[in-house]
């Protein structure tokens, strides 16, 4: 079912490993009315279809007054056929978390929050850049808790410089012991122009290995599933009714809606991204020029994307819906997965197992189609 992203590109300070668009610069109302006129101009995308989720992205969408947000949903249902009973999701940060902020934003229509705690840790949060400390990170999700959202989620990061597996082992504990329903938990890693790259290439930080990393991802699988989370995708767990399902939208191929700078956008057949800058995309609006590049997809693209996303989830992919003969060209390489316990093949549908999850992006690569092979 399609979905609606509209990022929020504010922060209030800059973390050492973000690589997404965003601006330390106070939230600008022009910039908000630009978003809110490329959605009226183009809310005819998605035709007719039902939108099942709305997402706040950014940046720090938990920067913008409830009331702003709550004019952005009355908009899109305006404008789409948003399902009644749609996942409305807010990107939020400890530091803005208050019984009274809850309150007003289940309000404008949030069904659920997701909290950027990262760590439990003040040390690390302050190396991290983050605005909040540990004790914010906590209250913030007891606020949470009972709030009455219809869900809600944490993120927290490992393969932290230095980090050892009892560290790690003890942030899971701490999430598990206040009862979040998903936990989304991802690797750091060193993306290029980041504070962080500057530290690596300058040697002031050093990374973990791979073993170390592998480890404590084996860690995070292993404490989820003994606490009844699944892990429906790599990075992601969920107790039973709790998925995302705006991000389970993008996993299986669903078109989605885009707003703002830097947003992506896809229909089935053409992938759009909106410009990575703020001030060129307001002036580009107001003055009805492009502001956007886009990427038409060939049958060979859609294949190898839904290999590469459908590998990542728990349902895998089904091979014989992609178009091609996947399972034919690559049947010893498949079979070659199964008996080394990397892989689960049921019918045609191809799943990777717990020991296959760590070679996710290689396995899909290795499935890739060429071009010259249709």
């Amino acid at each position: 079912m399609p979905g609606l992203y509209l990022h929020i590109p504010f922060c209030r300070k800059a973390c050492t490993y973000c690589d997404f668009h965003f601006s330390t610069s106070a939230v600008r109302e022009p910039l908000l009315h630009a978003m809110e006129h490329e959605l009226v101009q183009r809310s005819r995308e998605l035709g007719d279809a039902p939108v099942g989720s709305i997402y706040f992205g950014g940046g720090t969408p938990s920067l913008l007054p409830p009331e702003r947000i709550a004019a952005f949903i009355q908009l899109a249902n305006d404008l789409l056929r948003v399902q009644r009973d749609a996942e409305i999701t807010l990107e939020a940060n400890p530091d803005d978390i208050s019984a009274e902020q809850l309150a007003a934003w289940r309000a404008a229509g949030i069904t659920r929050i997701s909290l950027g705690t990262q760590s439990f840790r003040d040390d690390r949060l302050r190396w991290m850049g983050r605005a909040h400390d540990a004790a914010q990170a906590l209250a913030s999700i007891g606020l949470i808790a009972k709030a009455g959202f219809t869900s809600w989620t944490i993120d927290l990061i490992y393969g932290l410089p230095q980090m050892t597996l009892a560290e790690w082992d003890e942030q899971l504990a701490i999430a598990l012991d206040h009862g979040m329903p998903h936990l989304s938990a991802y690797c750091l890693t060193v993306e290029p122009r980041t504070a962080l790259d500057h530290q690596v290439r300058k040697r002031m930080v050093s990374m973990p290995g791979d073993d170390a990393q592998s480890a404590q991802f084996d860690q995070l699988i292993e404490r989820m599933e003994v606490a009844g989370l699944e892990q429906y995708e790599i990075s992601n767990f969920a107790r039973s009714g709790h998925r995302s399902r705006h991000n389970s939208s993008y996993w299986s191929g669903e078109p989605y809606l885009g707003i703002g700078p830097s947003a992506h956008s896809y229909n089935g057949t053409t992938r759009r991204w909106n410009v990575a800058n703020n001030a060129r995309y307001l002036r580009a609006v107001e003055a009805g020029e492009a502001y956007w590049e886009e990427e038409l997809l060939t049958a060979t693209d859609r294949i190898n994307e839904a290999l590469m996303t459908g590998l990542r989830t728990a349902e895998g992919v089904d091979l014989a819906a992609l178009g091609e003969d996947v399972l034919g060209r690559h049947r010893s390489y498949i079979q070659a997965l199964v008996s080394k316990g990397h892989g689960q093949l049921l019918g045609s549908r191809l799943a990777l197992t717990k020991a296959g999850r760590h070679f996710a992006d290689r396995i899909a690569s290795d499935l890739f189609l060429d071009a010259d092979d249709r």
